[in-house]
């Protein structure tokens, strides 16, 4: 294999910085409904849709900090933002369009998990064919 070509075909797992592994365990699970795989002491993995998310502690003063975007797909922005809201997570902005592509709309939202990570919904809603 040549240097541009390692054989990466997928992300496998994904990690997230957290403080409380008990409090974002209930977020990630009871909020999300990310079906819990296993947890392994200050560790917590979850399944989504065949790439593993990562919880975890840090262990050193430099790793402690936000983690990066991650951007969950749901069929319907409105009615997740909706039952997210109910749950009391906190939202920065409300379901709005992103860009208009050739055969959908592309939507999304910005929220914060239980150990203020800026996590977003995003949803591609299909246009109606005229």
């Amino acid at each position: 294999m040549s240097a541009t070509n390692i054989g990466i075909s997928r992300l496998g797992q994904v990690a997230i910085t957290i403080q409380d592994t008990n409090r974002a365990v209930a977020f990630y699970r009871d909020i999300l409904g990310l079906r819990l795989l296993f947890t392994a002491g200050k560790l917590a993995f979850f399944d989504c849709n065949g790439v593993r998310l990562m919880l975890e502690s840090p262990e050193k003063p430099e790793s402690d900090h936000p983690s990066s975007i991650l951007y969950f797909v749901v069929p319907d922005i409105n009615a997740a933002h909706r039952q997210m809201k109910a749950q009391n997570v906190h939202f920065e902005d409300e379901p709005h369009l992103i860009a208009k592509m050739p055969d959908h709309d592309l939507w999304m939202t910005f929220f914060r998990d239980s150990e203020q990570n800026l996590l977003a919904l995003m949803s591609e809603v299909r246009q109606a064919s005229s």
